[in-house]
């Protein structure tokens, strides 16, 4: 099996579930996580993992099972009324329209909350588990992803500059990008020095995958992606700040500054297989 297909199997059988005698919980805790989805900060830590030290792989499942959760989280809590308002996500309708406000809010707190259970319970020493816990609470926390997410709803029907969007965007989506390659890198107890190069160019890739979806949300229609399109005509995106041709030309100059050439040749051909399936 692929990694994908290795990371699918996974999360098939490690669905979260709880005791109660709650009538639906369990089936909203897992439907966005058995929805389709792309999985690629999944995917990108355990390519580095298979890339480093493959001997791993399986032990860095529940890790890649974190960082999903974390991800779904987010898009739970980002389609809610309060935020995007969305009707449809990953092809289905969003948790507050299958259910309730209330069981998305609780949905998206409990699998925030359980990818931290799951690192602090890896088989792993437990200084890599620390540092995993810190990366990834560094990434999708206050100086990350919420920080950029704050942003983002603060400023819409704002324009903001090219680099007040470049560092919303660096916080909200690409940390936790650059997140999922670091926590692969720890997990194979990489150097610091090439913990932070790949690091830093997780970050670039981050924007790019930001630019991209911005780059969709106007070119492909609601059917063919699964969430709404057309979505993002009040929001600060790439697009609207500088057009489709520009955002299209900044898009590939980023990928040229991602220099995979710098990293060994497994770990480099991996990513650009993943950069070219999503990016």
């Amino acid at each position: 099996m692929n990694v994908k297909e290795l990371f699918l199997a996974h999360l098939e059988k490690n669905l979260p579930k709880v005791q109660s005698f709650h009538p639906f919980f369990n089936q909203a805790l897992e439907q966005m996580l058995k929805a389709r989805g792309k999985h690629f900060r999944a995917q990108l830590l355990l390519k580095v993992v298979e890339s480093k030290k493959p001997s791993l792989l399986n032990v860095a499942l529940d890790a890649a099972l974190a960082l999903e959760f974390i991800h779904t989280y987010s898009l739970i809590h980002d389609d809610l009324p309060a935020m995007d308002n969305a009707d449809f996500r990953r092809s289905i309708p969003t948790l507050h329209k299958s259910y309730d406000e209330a069981t998305a809010i609780l949905v998206g707190d409990a699998l925030n909350t359980e990818a931290f259970l799951l690192l602090c319970r890896l088989n792993l020493k437990k200084s890599i588990r620390l540092k995993l816990i810190h990366t990834l609470a560094l990434n999708a926390g206050l100086r990350g992803m919420i920080i950029g997410q704050a942003l983002d709803c603060h400023f819409e029907n704002k324009k903001l500059k090219l680099k007040e969007l470049e560092f919303l965007h660096t916080h909200k989506t690409a940390k936790l990008i650059a997140a999922s390659l670091k926590m692969g890198c720890e997990i194979c107890e990489l150097s610091s020095k090439e913990s932070k190069k790949i690091y830093e160019i997780g970050l670039k890739l981050g924007l790019i995958f930001q630019i991209n979806d911005d780059i969709i949300d106007v070119t492909m229609n609601e059917k063919d992606l699964g969430k709404p399109t057309h979505h993002d005509t009040q929001k600060n995106s790439f697009v609207n700040l500088m057009g489709l041709e520009k955002a299209l030309k900044t898009k590939e100059k980023l990928l040229k500054e991602c220099d995979l050439e710098k990293l060994d040749s497994k770990l480099a051909h991996n990513l650009k297989n993943l950069i070219q399936q999503y990016l």
